[in-house]
């Protein structure tokens, strides 16, 4: 390790000179880019969408090196993203709002060129050859449907055009901290985009491999305990047989092959928050955990300009995650293993017609889906045996219509509804046990959006957000068999400006949310056990900011704040009384700070100080992860067809691990490398 940072400083002055050189020369200029985004699936600035929204360009992308949902979540406001202990295998938390990990379900949904991820697992992307991501915060359930409770996160990949381009990339760097022994990481990406016929026919690929040793130390094997390797690839084909008509087809594969502990590894022995367990990322198992993992992915996206105003869009998908893993639960020489090969396919096919003529904008479609899951697992808890065989089928229906109509010069009214209805099959094939449900909802949006001065909106909104229900899979009383839906409305206030000729971006949202028929677990005294239902009420309120600031030529910066209070109004159990204690999995504040400078001799240079605060995990509110901050960084060289970076995450090796009553969530340590980029 110490020979690898060794390398690593040369190469920091090996830029540094090089930088000093001046040898190339930047293009910048005093104004900032405005952004151009699809969040209510029309093409709109940013700044004029009336709500809460953080949207990255391609570029923006790779200045802050975002190479993962979290890294992600990290820039903006009321974010959070929890892995729990594999890669792929995550939940979000957007304004307070999280759904628990065992109904399967996302309260912040996810869709990347159309297609929708639908569960936390293989709620993850590559982050490569992206166009922009829009981060819409508050309920999107009119033009999402379900699963878009307290946000969305879309992502756009880059359309291959007449302009041909591509590069190679490749990272090496370090850990600054492990159990292991010399950890490296290491990842090489290829991009590739040409036309094949020009005007008609073009072509991109993607492609991405990742290996990080691993952090933690298996002192019964005397191997890592949760190696990280995955190969990611995607092919783009476009044609455009007539200026009215663009057919996208999008294909990615994604493998991993790591340890069964991939990403932060739960490790048994923390009785007590705060009271570390003695060896620090070791752990002694008699199982070499394994993560085969895979996801596939398909859209079909064809665009028809009918005229100057109207335009249909068909948007195809399929996606299959398969859950291929085993792992040690208590990670000791006891026998307390588990192995999965869990299946999840998901047909999706939505069709909108919308129309956009002198201001007046409205968007008409329907949507459909078809969701497969097979759950195929085996679990060995010392001398006695579990299996599990058990299918979910469901179908997903929805019809919605979204309006913005100028009432004047200064004052707009948009207005949506969405009506869906989910039905789904659940069979237990070994226990003879099988149970039908459906839930429907209508979810409808209000906004006013008023503009008293130039490059000022305030907007005033109230929307509605939800979550369908679910199946208990362990349950053996019918009555428990099934929970329902959760409903949250949301009424925001916000102002967006736009000042000194676009210079500066200072947003502000205020927001008050009335969450009903919450989906907690609840413990049944007659029963003796623990269960999914709808037992509790909340109340959430907040604030989020957001700065963007062009200082002078070449240095910009950003900031962004969000607050949420989110606490129980009415939730009790065989176990306690828990009103008044604030809901699980929700910091109560995030915040980030960052300053990018390019000079026109071609030096770069970015840091980035970002911060969560505390949260609970447990209902009790007896278990958390403390508030903790991480600092980023990057500084390079930048020519006509080449970069060079040092980058450095969480560079002061901030630990921010998470406890419960029976395990710690190691945090990733910090991590700083060198990254090269040729383009052709």
């Amino acid at each position: 390790m110490n020979c690898l940072r060794n390398w690593i400083l040369k190469g920091f002055l090996i830029v540094w000179c090089i930088t000093n050189s001046g040898i190339a020369e930047a293009q910048d200029t005093l104004s900032l880019e405005e952004i151009t985004v699809t969040a209510q699936k029309q093409e709109q600035s940013v700044q004029d969408v009336p709500m809460g929204i953080t949207a990255f360009t391609n570029q923006g992308i790779e200045d802050a090196k975002i190479e993962s949902i979290s890294d992600l979540a990290d820039l903006v406001p009321n974010l959070m993203i929890f892995n729990h202990g594999k890669i792929g295998m995550n939940t979000p938390t957007m304004r307070g709002i999280h759904a628990p990990i065992f109904t399967m379900l996302l309260s912040t949904g996810l869709f990347i060129d159309g297609v929708p991820v639908q569960s936390i697992l293989g709620f993850e992307t590559t982050f490569i050859d992206i166009e922009r991501v829009e981060v819409l915060r508050g309920p999107q359930g009119t033009l999402y449907g379900k699963n878009s409770e307290a946000g969305v996160i879309n992502i756009i990949t880059r359309q291959p055009d007449n302009n041909f381009r591509g590069s190679l990339s490749a990272n090496i760097g370090t850990w600054l901290s492990s159990g292991t022994d010399d950890p490296l990481t290491q990842a090489y990406t290829v991009k590739l985009s040409t036309p094949i016929q020009t005007d008609k026919l073009f072509v991109g690929i993607a492609g991405k491999f990742l290996q990080q040793d691993g952090t933690i130390k298996n002192t019964e094997t005397g191997d890592d305990e949760d190696d990280r390797e995955y190969w990611f690839g995607r092919a783009h084909l476009r044609w455009t047989p007539t200026d009215q008509l663009d057919i996208s087809f999008i294909a990615s594969q994604l493998q991993y092959d790591g340890g069964g502990g991939n990403g932060n590894l739960l490790e048994s022995g923390a009785s007590q928050y705060g009271v570390p367990t003695p060896d620090y990322r070791k752990v002694s198992s008699n199982l070499e955990g394994e993560n085969t993992s895979s996801e596939q992915t398909q859209a079909l996206n064809i665009k028809f300009e009918i005229n100057d105003a109207f335009e249909l869009t068909s948007v195809t998908a399929r996606r299959v995650y398969n859950d291929d893993a085993n792992r040690d639960f208590d990670y000791t020489s006891a026998i307390d293993h588990s192995y999965k090969d869990n299946e999840y396919t998901t047909l999706s096919q939505e069709l909108r017609l919308s129309y956009d003529n002198g201001g007046v904008k409205w968007i008409a479609g329907v949507y459909g889906d078809k969701d497969e899951q097979n759950y195929d697992f085996e679990g060995h808890y010392g001398s006695a045996i579990y299996y599990t065989d058990k299918d979910i089928d469901g179908t997903t229906y929805a019809v919605f219509t979204n309006l913005t109509y100028p009432l004047s010069q200064r004052f707009s009214l948009v207005g949506g509804l969405r009506y869906e209805t989910t039905e789904k099959d659940f069979q237990d094939h070994l226990n003879a046990r099988q149970a039908n449900d459906s839930w429907d909802d209508i979810s409808p949006k209000f906004a006013l959006e008023y503009r008293p001065l130039p490059g000022t909106m305030t907007y005033i909104s109230v929307s509605k957000g939800y979550r369908a229900g679910g199946f208990n899979f362990m349950a053996t009383d019918p009555e428990y068999y099934t929970f329902d839906e959760e409903e949250l409305w949301s009424y925001e206030i916000g102002v967006k400006n736009t000042l000194f000729n676009n210079r500066l971006i200072a947003n502000a949202s205020i927001y008050l949310m009335d969450i009903s028929d919450m989906q907690v677990t609840e413990t049944i005294l007659e029963l003796d056990r623990s269960y999914l239902t709808n037992a509790a009420k909340a109340t959430g309120k907040g604030i989020e900011l957001e700065l963007t600031g062009k200082i002078t030529t070449g240095l910009t910066m950003t900031a962004g704040f969000g607050y949420t209070h989110i606490e129980f109004d009415d939730y009790k159990d065989a176990e306690g009384d828990y009103q008044g204690n604030k809901t699980t999995h929700a910091p109560e504040y995030t915040f980030n700070i960052g300053a990018q400078y390019r000079w026109e001799n071609g030096f770069y240079a970015r840091a980035d100080l970002i911060g969560y605060g505390e949260m609970y995990t447990d209902r009790a509110n007896k278990y958390k992860r403390d508030a903790y901050q991480i600092v980023n960084a990057k500084i390079g060289y930048e020519a006509e067809h080449y970069d060079i970076y040092l980058y450095g995450k969480n560079i002061f090796d901030e630990r921010y691990d998470t406890y419960d009553s029976e395990s710690i969530n190691y945090s990733d340590p910090g991590e700083v490398g060198l990254q090269v980029t040729y383009r052709f």
